[in-house]
């Protein structure tokens, strides 16, 4: 039984628009930022107010990696011990950023979906 042979019309087209796909898909930056963007909001949403500062340094970030959610810097240095909890000193965790990104994930994972389908709908010569 012999293999089915097939004809690729338009093949150096396919394998660059594949190619650039594929660095598409490999460059989530702007993808990263947008869903952390989303997850930023609904963490600010629930994060702990009494005077406000904590809930304005919540941020979001991109890197070709990773969407990143933060909270704090050096005029609020205690936001992790806000989220996390810190036994010793009877603090009891908050996670108001894991919570904000877990509620909002049906949002922040259409972000993906949309990213993925636009990239593929570039590739041309596939059907």
């Amino acid at each position: 039984m012999s293999s089915p042979v097939y004809k690729v019309e338009g093949g150096r087209e396919l394998r660059r628009t594949l190619r650039q796909a594929g660095d598409d898909l490999q460059d989530l930056t702007k993808a990263h930022r947008e869903a952390a963007e989303i997850a930023a909001r609904a963490s600010s949403a629930l994060a702990p107010v009494k005077s406000g500062r904590l809930r304005d340094t919540i941020r979001a970030a991109g890197t070709k990696t990773a969407g990143i959610v933060r909270a704090g810097f050096a005029r609020v240095p205690y936001a992790a011990v806000i989220h996390w909890g810190w036994g010793r000193r009877h603090i009891k965790a908050q996670p108001f950023i894991s919570r904000g990104a877990q509620d909002s994930e049906g949002s922040w994972i259409r972000v993906y979906e949309d990213y993925i389908e636009t990239t593929i709908q570039k590739v041309k010569g596939t059907t």
